[in-house]
């Protein structure tokens, strides 16, 4: 994908005239064209950063509102909130979010797909690729080609018929709910004025109802259901044809009971008095009072829950507890290659999660107090702190990361375990980068410093005082002026001097 040429000028530009006008973009006479980077800002209408060596470069306008980012061969381009654009110029795959969450889209190398809160759905493939779903305003207009029946359009609720969409093989209605009709696995169901009126049939199959006062339902040697008043009566046989029949009876909520070889389970007085005892699973379960009074034994499951004060549920590979709920919560996960451990207290109001790849020997952390701050500790042990945090301790998504975090993030820091860090307040109104082969700072407008191997830079006031130093030689300007003082200059004589060839005598 191509970024927009406007952008591309805008970019360009802005560039060249500040790399002219910037005193920070001095060279470094012993770095090659390739290590040198960039540091050029004018808080708060632009920010640009540079790292040619690590394929780096990111020009932030007006603080966080507008960004243009490049890494390697991705490129983000974003107007906050209303856009952020990710492409990667390698494979010519991009992803677009509008108001994240509203809508989005989609370029693969297929082709073409465009959602509206998941409502409105378009795919458009590239020529000669067969797409499925095509188009679709949930509920009111969806279309797509099924293999075995062609086209399909349905127009909410005047007409429509869909093909193996939404759990079943057919779909078709007319004036819903007057009229529908389903088709799955061969067995059919009609409906009028739905859920009301509906009858069922199929291969040794039939059945229908008048809901909510009687329904009945039967398919010769596979099952037979009837209801009365739903749902006070129920009785179900199912799963005739196999070698565990299932029995049920409900007479709610004085009695219900399910019966089957594999498993019992009966309630009395529900939710008041339960018992299941699962022989598949060589478990058994009480409930006084469901859910509060649960206790569970089993070979692979144990629970003891005595909601609000205590619960325990451990599985093989799992553990869930809960203290004074919904106070605080512990849970573990873990397997071979992977463990999992989170905290909570008060559901998102503070929570702190562990994820280990043994394997890989790996880790990953994240820390959040909601509305205060986000703590994160990458795979890679780079470590990032951010304040405040109104929104990502509850919902934690990568749309509300890229396109809406920054807006209200007034302090961010990042750094690893080999001393480097950076730091960013006011979305740069004040920033700070360490590394161990330099350092440099800014508190616009008062006071800028750059330091590396032999290279020192120090500006007051956006250089309006300005020195510089580079080995033994050092500079001082004022008032922005292209020349200064010089001072601890080496003397060049004129056998030292360049292009003398000392060969000719010249």
């Amino acid at each position: 994908m191509n970024k927009p040429m406007t952008g591309k000028i805008f970019f360009l530009l802005l560039f060249l005239i500040l790399s002219v006008a910037s005193p920070l973009h001095a060279e470094e006479p012993q770095q090659t064209e390739e290590e040198k980077g960039s540091i050029i800002t004018f808080w708060p209408l632009f920010d640009y950063r540079e790292s040619p060596r690590e394929g780096f470069s990111n020009l932030s306008i007006l603080g966080p509102l507008v960004k243009f980012q490049r890494t390697g061969s991705t490129e983000d381009t974003a107007v906050r909130p209303f856009f952020y654009r990710t492409e990667d110029v390698g494979d010519d795959g991009e992803r677009t979010e509008y108001l994240y969450p509203l809508a989005s889209t989609e370029t693969w190398s297929e082709g073409k797909y465009l959602q509206v809160l998941h409502l409105f759905q378009k795919r458009t493939p590239l020529p000669g690729v067969e797409e499925s779903r095509g188009t679709m305003l949930f509920p009111f207009y969806i279309s797509g080609t099924s293999e075995k029946y062609g086209h399909y359009v349905s127009v909410f609720p005047f007409y429509g018929d869909i093909y193996d969409r939404f759990f079943r093989d057919e779909y078709h209605y007319v004036l819903f709910p007057l009229y529908g009709r389903t088709v799955k696995n061969g067995t059919e169901t009609r409906n009028y004025l739905y859920p009301f009126f509906s009858l069922t049939k199929g291969e040794k199959e039939s059945g229908y109802q008048f809901w909510p006062l009687y329904g009945q339902a039967e398919k010769e040697g596979v099952y037979r259901k009837r209801f009365a008043l739903w749902p006070i009566f129920l009785q179900e046989e199912t799963g005739l044809d196999t070698e565990a029949p299932n029995r049920k009876f409900y007479l709610f909520p004085f009695y219900t009971s399910s019966e089957s070889k594999k498993r019992t389970e009966k309630h009395y007085l529900w939710p008041f008095f339960g018992y299941v005892s699962d022989r598949e699973k060589k478990l058994e379960e009480r409930d006084y009072l469901w859910p509060f009074l649960v206790t569970v034994r089993g070979e692979s499951r144990t629970v003891d829950r005595y909601l609000p004060f205590y619960s325990e549920d451990r599985r093989k590979n799992s553990l869930k507890r809960w203290y004074l709920w919904p106070f605080y919560s512990h849970q573990e996960l873990n397997s071979e290659s992977y463990q999992q451990t989170r905290d909570r207290f008060l559901f998102f109001l503070y929570s702190d999660t562990t994820e280990t790849w043994t394997i890989d020997d790996k880790q990953r952390r994240r820390v959040a107090c909601w509305p205060l701050f986000t703590y994160r500790s990458d795979e890679r042990g780079v470590k990032t702190v951010t304040f405040p945090a109104p929104v990502e301790p509850i919902l934690n998504k990568e749309g509300i990361e890229k396109s809406w975090a920054p807006l209200w993030r007034l302090y961010i820091q990042r750094w690893n375990d080999a001393g480097d860090s950076a730091v960013s307040f006011l979305w740069n109104l004040y920033w700070h980068e360490s590394r161990k082969d330099g350092l440099a700072y800014e508190l616009f407008p008062f006071i800028s410093y750059r330091s590396e191997q032999k290279r020192t830079q120090l500006d007051l006031l956006k250089g309006l005082i300005h020195y510089r130093k580079h080995n033994e030689e050092n500079e001082l300007r004022f008032l922005w002026l292209p020349f200064g003082i010089e001072w601890g200059k080496p003397v060049i004589t004129d056998q030292q001097q360049p292009g003398m060839d000392t060969r000719s005598g010249l």
